[in-house]
């Protein structure tokens, strides 16, 4: 088997209703899909995450200027041969960033090919599943304009609950004291039954986050979420045993060589790579095994469409809990809930929750079907 082509396939759309958070305005959903396509007929898919304000031309540039030549005519079957030859190739102009961002999308490509090639989930090939079904948390809490806050919050809040969430996270980082107020009104209206985290997307430093967390401690807060900028590791070190909460953090940390001096440090309670940034399923199984040897949990970032979500699923059946015991904190999902015209449609409806668990997918590679209409209705 030979990779006879790999495609980069951008696609966005505008959002009907635009939302912020601490950090700026979402006017749109997109993503980079990536196709890899071998000489037997065979397409494997993969996805590079683009966060809220990133083009999907960035990706697109690596894969089809500097990936692409490499890929071709190679093995796929060499997954890690050729995610190391990527990133040594992009070392002088990359190292992070949108470089393993991309990279990331070629990886879980690959991986589907394999899968499909041997008509097994990728969970299967990558050691197992330590879980057949995942308890989510929804993600959502964006703001509108002309919206009126704490109340939309608290009715987001309770049709989460309503719809059989026990856990949910909010988006914090618009002002110490608001925030502060916002999470001691949110508890109060879904009671002490729900797990409440909050994501303040880098927008504090760590005096300020420490105002916020001690503040708050009463609310039983179960994690924060970046609540420094992602360079500040010894603010996060400063932070992290300031409550009972989680300290959680990393999606814009990038590779192994990304997160060692982190869990060196102990700097977080709870590391959280994408697998459709920080490296793919190759790269973040490493990063799994070093976070399991520095006994530090696992939560994987998850805000992309649906091939990057059932990537997830996969990524996080194969998961051991952190450590191994009776009764363990096992990981979750992270389930969007925010607008993204096209995150179910891509793979045709088929990750859903059910009685509050999300089953992982058992099909062949990520598990899913692309409905290719999708990416030609929204490509770019």
């Amino acid at each position: 088997m030979k990779i006879c082509d790999v495609v980069a396939h951008p696609i966005s759309v505008p959002l009907d209703t635009p939302f912020y958070f601490s950090q700026g305005w979402v006017n749109k959903r997109s993503s980079l899909i990536v196709e890899i396509v071998t000489d037997d007929g065979i397409s494997g898919w993969g996805e590079s995450l683009c966060h809220g304000q990133q083009p999907p031309h960035i990706a697109a540039a690596f894969i089809e200027q500097v990936f692409k030549p490499l890929l071709l005519n190679r093995n796929p079957f060499d997954v890690e041969v050729l995610w190391e030859q990527m990133y040594n190739t992009t070392r002088p102009f990359g190292q992070g960033g949108a470089a393993v961002n991309a990279i990331s999308g070629v990886d879980i490509a690959l991986w589907d090919v394999i899968g499909r090639s041997l008509s097994k989930p990728i969970h299967q090939l990558i050691g197992g599943a330590f879980r057949t079904s995942v308890t989510p948390y929804a993600t959502g809490f964006y703001r509108v304009a002309n919206g009126k806050y704490p109340d939309d919050a608290i009715d987001e809040a309770l049709r989460y609950v309503d719809a059989g969430f026990s856990a949910f996270k909010l988006k914090i980082g618009f002002g110490i004291e608001e925030d502060i107020d916002y999470i001691h009104t949110i508890r109060a209206a879904v009671g002490d039954n729900t797990r409440i985290m909050a994501d303040a997307n880098g927008a504090y430093n760590a005096a300020t986050a420490r105002r916020i967390i001690k503040s708050t401690e009463d609310a039983g807060v179960y994690f924060f979420e970046e609540m420094l900028p992602p360079e500040d590791l010894q603010g996060y070190k400063e932070i992290k045993n300031e409550s009972k909460a989680f300290i959680a953090a990393g999606e814009q940390l990038f590779g192994k060589a990304g997160y060692q001096p982190w869990l060196s440090a102990s700097a977080l309670d709870i590391i959280q790579p994408d697998v459709c940034s920080s490296g793919g399923i190759t790269e973040c199984k490493k990063i799994a095994a070093m976070a399991q040897a520095h006994n530090t949990m696992l939560v994987p970032h998850v805000w992309g469409s649906g091939i990057g979500l059932a990537a997830s699923l996969q990524f996080i059946a194969s998961l051991p809990s952190t450590p191994l015991s009776l009764n363990p904190l096992e990981p979750m999902l992270e389930f969007d809930r925010s607008a993204h015209p096209f995150r179910t449609d891509l793979i045709q409806g088929a990750i859903t929750m059910e009685a509050g668990e999300v089953q992982i997918p058992t099909g062949a590679g990520i598990g899913v079907e692309v409905n290719r209409e999708v990416l030609e209705k929204y490509r770019i």
